[in-house]
């Protein structure tokens, strides 16, 4: 009878390490390997590629139909693995404790062109390592497809190796994260659409290009929103938080669009900002721009009052210079 309660009780805790939530996908790293347990209420939804601690997973299109948005949870440690998820449908990856290093290629790799949101869980510090050289069409230690929201009152650390420490093909926003880029060969932030830092803690220690770096999306911008609904201005927006930005080769900032700060407290040389300023107009006068002075790229100073055509120029009025696209 003893035996038998021992043999019991070995398989519930079995059943208790194996079991996760509805909706949830559990990887958890170590060394070589990686564990990857599946809900059962979405397990015929996702097909597992995965080979040692290279976690390669692909999500059905039709889950959201089913179940509505699946939860990522990554955990452990692995000094070559990595984490890459296709699909097409709103996704939460939370970081649980993660220390993840790819040596051929992002750390993270989202093919995902929806809202993805990365959070840190809370009272977790998590790493992520991308490798010096991969493929060119992708961008940075964190790579991701789609709209990208960074969040959680955890911590993340990312050091980018090649390329950009964190790409975004969509907006970025940043809130309540305790968020710190160590180094990137590039970009330290680079996205399209908009960038918006809502709260939380943005630490760029070195870039060696610009600290955050801002692009339209195409070649025609949006009106600004009051909710960035599908907004594509690329406007650099801090309504809250710290950002701080130690040292990069290029501008501390810059944007197809403006530069907002309309709150926290910001840590660098704000003449070090480069703001491009987008507009439709297709011809324009100097005086129109408010200028004191305005050139063309090779450096011409334009006469006073001249019809500007399409394309790219310097504008100065006193110590402040921006780019002006003309379309």
């Amino acid at each position: 009878m003893k035996r038998f309660f021992v043999i019991i009780t070995a398989f519930m805790a079995t059943l208790a390490v194996n079991a996760v939530d509805d909706n949830t996908v559990e990887v958890v790293f170590n060394g070589s390997e990686a564990t990857v347990t599946v809900a059962d209420n979405i397990s015929s939804y996702i097909t597992d590629q995965s080979e040692g601690a290279h976690v390669k997973l692909i999500q059905s299109n039709a889950v959201n139909d089913k179940v509505g948005e699946i939860t990522y949870n990554l955990s452990g440690v692995s000094a070559d693995g990595e984490f890459y998820l296709e699909g097409g449908y709103k996704t939460t990856i939370e970081l649980a404790g993660l220390s993840l290093t790819n040596l051929s290629g992002p750390a993270l790799n989202i093919q995902n062109g929806k809202r993805v949101a990365i959070s840190a869980k809370k009272g977790t510090e998590n790493t992520l390592t991308d490798g010096q050289e991969y493929t060119d069409d992708l961008n940075g230690c964190i790579h991701c497809k789609g709209h990208t929201e960074f969040q959680g009152k955890g911590s993340l650390t990312v050091a980018g190796s090649y390329k950009h420490a964190i790409y975004s093909k969509e907006y970025i926003e940043v809130k309540n994260l305790n968020l710190t880029i160590v180094s990137a060969k590039k970009d330290g932030i680079h996205c399209k659409e908009y960038f918006l830092m809502k709260s939380g803690t943005l630490n760029i220690i070195t870039a060696d290009d610009d600290g955050i770096q801002v692009e339209l999306k195409g070649d025609t911008p949006t009106a600004t929103t009051a909710d960035h609904d599908d907004e594509n201005t690329g406007n650099f927006y801090m309504e809250d938080g710290v950002l701080s930005i130690l040292q990069c080769g290029g501008k501390v900032i810059k944007a197809d669009g403006s530069v907002n700060f309309t709150g926290g407290s910001q840590d660098f040389d704000k003449d070090a900002v480069m703001e491009y300023a987008a507009t439709g107009i297709s011809s324009i006068k100097v005086e129109g721009l408010g200028a004191k002075a305005i050139y063309d790229l090779n450096g011409r100073q334009l006469p006073a009052g001249k019809s500007l055509s399409r394309g790219l120029y310097i504008i100065r009025n006193g110590k402040e210079v921006k780019k002006a696209v003309i379309r």
